[in-house]
């Protein structure tokens, strides 16, 4: 049974963002919160993969020894970090009103991480960017799109800042990942009595995109919502990010993969585009 939000945290400047999604998002739901945070090696390694060369035997186990020490050191204090950021997101969340909030802290890889933790999860919350990412460029964190690829679970991806929730677009292309994410939203609770914005963009718009996007609106007005509908020409990731802005929304919903053949290697190109560019959380379907 999918009973929780999975929340990952570090120390970047996205995790209270982080927490303040997924305290929205329990909320909506009536589910718990795990917060997980993982220390990877680079927090906690510092001997060298080789100390060949000029050292003799003695020089090189006494330098060992020293690493040993240190790695030692390094791996204490990088636990205590991570209990202060689990501690710290944790009583945020409960400062949010969430009830239930459980906190793990694991070593090794990310990944294998979310594999372990995933399976009871209805939703993973993760931040745009982590620590080591480049701002200045606008890289996305590695962590996000190795998750957006192997992730079994639908993926909300923290803004910079949690604003209140109280209009949702779905970027709607007519494949897969759009369809599936108009199918869930119609059953799940996450949007209930939020109003709704559906927009097609693309190089076309025709017959056959007028009749997808009555379709998929149907479908969520059978459920209960109110729905809105735009079909526009133009560049999609050009498109979306304008109406984003325009249209006041506070979360877009949008597929992780286009059409691409090489959907299974890449992110798509405006999924990506769409995630560095928006100042809005963005809920992902693969």
């Amino acid at each position: 049974m999918q009973s929780r939000i999975l929340a990952l945290v570090d120390g970047s400047i996205y995790a209270q963002s982080v927490g303040d999604l997924a305290a929205w998002t329990a909320g909506r739901l009536g589910k718990l919160v795990e917060l997980l945070h993982v220390l990877g090696r680079r927090e906690t390694a510092s001997v060298p993969a080789d100390l060949s060369g000029n050292l003799n035997i003695d020089e090189s186990d006494t330098l060992l020894a020293e690493f040993a020490r240190l790695d030692e050191q390094k791996a204490r204090l990088a636990q205590r970090r991570g209990r202060l950021i689990l501690d710290n997101a944790a009583a945020r969340l409960r400062a949010a009103g969430v009830a239930e909030v459980s906190t793990r802290l694991r070593n090794g890889d990310l990944i294998d991480a979310v594999h372990e933790f995933e399976e009871e999860a209805a939703y993973l919350v993760i931040g745009k960017r982590g620590e080591g990412a480049d701002f200045a460029r606008l890289h996305l964190g590695s962590n996000l799109e190795r998750i957006a690829r192997t992730a079994r679970r639908l993926i909300l991806v923290a803004a910079r800042a949690f604003s209140p929730i109280e209009r949702v677009m779905i970027a709607f292309d007519g494949g897969t990942s759009a369809r599936k994410a108009v199918t869930h939203i119609a059953h799940d609770r996450l949007f209930q009595g939020l109003p709704l914005h559906l927009l097609m963009a693309g190089s076309q718009a025709g017959d056959r995109e007028e009749d997808q996007l009555a379709s998929a609106s149907g479908q969520l007005r059978r459920a209960g919502y109110t729905v809105t509908t735009q079909l526009l020409s133009g560049e999609a990731d050009t498109v979306i990010a304008r109406e984003v802005q325009a249209q006041g929304i506070d979360l877009l919903v949008m597929g992780a993969f286009g059409h691409s053949r090489l959907r299974n290697l890449i992110i798509g190109s405006t999924t990506t585009e769409m995630i560095r560019s928006c100042k809005v959380p963005i809920l992902l379907f693969r």
